[in-house]
């Protein structure tokens, strides 16, 4: 390959684009300057998209990766322009999401001097990355560029942090790209032992009651058909966390339903109940486990994993397989006999009939009283056909979201898991939009929630994204009264929310809008919500201290749910 000279900021972009990018999220400053000066010449070929706060670009690169499976990319100048995206950063490390953050940083004669907008971007960021490393001359470029999408890429996924002195961005280079597909340091997918393929096929073979639990894992690494012939093979029932959602149709036979402190009854009872419990690409989080005292001693565990660091964190394990579960899971399915299991299946339908009856009618199908929170979701879901991405904000429209919602593709399912983060749900879906143009995308998301980044509906609105979104709207910090009601008697601190005409401020943005009180005119104004082509906020106003059951409190068994008021 012919060398040529070009700026170090030109190198960038060449980089970038040889790796496949195709859009940016980011917000100019004085240390990116040349950056952007050079971004100004590539439009055609790299899409810019200027969000209204830097945390906003992380959160929308996390919802383009997360349903492209794509790296998401964003570019940041110094100081506060990089400190602005920690939250970002850190939920992607929580959520294996890949994506690599470019900061401008001040130039390397002014390292430590404490420069106008100097801050030490990787000392901040190396706890909350898979690499965060800086480059101080305009030589490094390409090298780094390449190994930070092959880290952030490969393995289980995550953030990679750039820091890029001003001088190597202006600074000449000969310009050359070779990709890198080894780090001798790194070894993102292990090598898989036989004899625990084996371990793990013999103790599903002489099980009686196996129960799955499938993890992001599943999706991360492509293995959604693989996991389908596991499970029809066997007769295993599955459980999904949150993050592994659409890994599976919603109407797959042997879906039963959502793991954790607000999943189903039937999967988290059966977590206790089961001989052999196999965990797929999930990390046995606090909030999926509950007490680890009382979580499924009864079973042999079997954790397929790509991260070594997961197995036998939390929950300790009888076989261990390390590796891609693309790979892993259809080794152990040629070992496994066809088998039909009628009797176990069965044991799921006493706890789905004592969940519909006691929560789901309930939420799904009032016939008097306010509008709730599951009951629009559900006939969101129904009018898309149920063939939507979810894209939601955290509380109580999160689980709300993830429950009623339904599913028939993979990568369905953008939301906010390990940290929790509010805020996070706006400028993720308008990630989603642009990762997956021509998809729906249905955003919930809470009174509280958009008010955090409320400010990208003006990307939308320059950007004219098809985004529908709908604001459950209870003038609380709903899931933090939940749990003041059911746990602090009631003590309602703070959580009492005075909002502003959603309308009016959508409006605003350019940005059609409605507001809905009553289920007469909800299934009305859904239509016109997706019917409409363009940008869409529905502001239903649900009941004030409407609740999420079934409820694990925190810390309890996952057997002991809440299942409605007492």
């Amino acid at each position: 390959m012919d060398k040529q000279k070009i700026t170090g900021s030109e190198a960038l972009l060449k980089a970038l684009i040889a790796e496949g990018v195709d859009t940016i999220f980011g917000y100019p400053g004085g240390q990116a300057i040349p950056i952007y000066d050079s971004l100004y010449d590539y439009k055609d070929q790299l899409k810019h998209v200027l969000v209204r706060h830097e945390q906003g670009a992380t959160h929308a690169a996390q919802g383009y990766a997360r349903v492209s499976g794509k790296v998401g990319v964003t570019l940041v100048t110094s100081g506060p322009g990089a400190t602005n995206t920690i939250t970002g950063i850190a939920d992607a490390l929580m959520d294996s999401t890949p994506m690599v953050v470019i900061a401008g940083q001040v130039p390397s004669p002014l390292l430590g001097t404490d420069a106008f907008q100097e801050v030490d971007v990787i000392g901040i960021t190396q706890p909350i990355t898979k690499w965060a490393y800086q480059i101080r001359k305009p030589e490094e470029i390409a090298w780094a560029v390449s190994r930070a999408f092959y880290i952030a890429s490969t393995g289980r996924p995550g953030p990679v942090v750039l820091d890029l002195a001003k001088d190597a961005q202006v600074g000449l280079v000969d310009y050359e790209y070779e990709k890198v597909n080894y780090i001798r340091s790194y070894q993102p997918e292990p090598d898989i032992k036989q004899e625990r393929i084996e371990a793990a096929a013999a103790l599903i073979n002489g099980s009686k009651k196996p129960f799955c639990l499938v993890g992001q894992g599943v999706i991360l690494g492509g293995a959604e058909e693989e996991l389908k012939a596991f499970l029809e093979k066997n007769d295993i029932p599955a459980g999904s966390t949150v993050l592994g959602l659409s890994a599976l149709p919603s109407d797959f036979p042997l879906h039963k339903g959502m793991l954790g402190m607000h999943g189903n009854v039937g999967p988290n009872r059966k977590t206790n109940e089961c001989d052999v419990l196999i965990a797929i690409g999930m990390r046995f989080d606090d909030r999926v486990t509950g007490d680890l005292k009382t979580y499924a001693k009864q079973a042999k565990i079997i954790h397929l994993d790509i991260d070594n660091s997961e197995i036998g964190k939390n929950v300790p394990v009888d076989v261990k397989v390390l590796g891609n579960a693309k790979h892993t899971i259809p080794m152990i399915t040629s070992l496994l006999e066809e088998r039909k299991r009628p009797e176990w299946n069965a044991e799921f339908e006493p706890d789905e009939k004592e969940e519909e009856e006691k929560v789901i009618r309930k939420e799904l199908f009032p016939t008097e009283g306010q509008l709730k929170m599951g009951e629009v979701v559900r006939k969101v879901s129904e009018a898309t056909g149920n063939d939507a991405i979810l894209v939601t904000d955290v509380g109580q429209n999160q689980m709300m979201g993830v429950r009623y919602f339904k599913y028939k593709q993979t990568r369905s399912v953008v939301t906010s898991g390990g940290l929790g983060t509010m805020g996070f749900g706006l400028p993720a879906a308008i990630g989603a939009k642009l990762g997956a143009p021509d998809r729906t995308v249905c955003f919930f998301t809470g009174d509280g929630g958009i008010q955090m980044t409320i400010q990208e509906l003006g990307t939308i609105m320059q950007e004219e994204l098809n985004v529908k979104i709908i604001v459950l709207n209870n003038n609380f910090l709903g899931m933090v009264r939940q749990w003041q009601e059911l746990f602090f008697q009631e003590r309602y601190s703070n959580t009492i929310m005075k909002n502003p005409d959603f309308v009016a401020i959508a409006k605003a943005f350019g940005i059609a809008s409605r507001a809905v009180d009553s289920r007469e005119e909800l299934d009305g104004a859904i239509e016109e919500m997706l019917n409409h082509d363009g940008a869409y906020l529905l502001v239903a106003n649900v009941e004030t201290c409407g609740m999420v059951y079934p409820m694990v409190p925190a810390g309890g068994s996952v057997t002991n749910m809440i299942l409605g008021a007492k």
